[in-house]
Formats: C-alpha cells, sequence, structure tokens
C-alpha cells in the first residue's frame, strides 16, 4: 500500500464514499455543493456566544450608513 493509498482512505464528509482529490474533502462536487450550500443557509454553525446585533457584519454595516 503506497502512501497515496493511504491519503485516499479519506471519506466524504456528506455521503462517505472515498474522496477524489480534485473535490477533497468531498467525493464530487455535487456533494462539495451540497455542503456550501448548508453553510450558506447556517444549517452548520460554529460554535460559540450569539453575535450581538453591532456584530452584523457588512449588512449591518452598510444598514448603518458606513
Amino acid at each position: 500500500m503506497s502512501s497515496r493509498d493511504d491519503a485516499a482512505g479519506l471519506r466524504c464528509p456528506r455521503c462517505r464514499k472515498p474522496a477524489v482529490p480534485a473535490h477533497a474533502p468531498f467525493c464530487s462536487a455535487p456533494c462539495r455543493d451540497r455542503d456550501l450550500l448548508d453553510w450558506l443557509e447556517e444549517r452548520h454553525v460554529l460554535p460559540g456566544p450569539p453575535a450581538e446585533d453591532g456584530d452584523a457584519g457588512p449588512e449591518g454595516a452598510a444598514a448603518q450608513g458606513r
């Protein structure tokens, strides 16, 4: 077993199929895109305290006339 075979042991975090280097760590473009959509729709979140209203980011800055 080569080191390339060891790296090929990675699994897609969405469907658990073997990962493909072109889409790593995913197996395909559809799995990669579905994961991105989950982040954009806030299905995935990073743990931490809730953001305050003043930390709204670029949208909040634009709404405040900055």
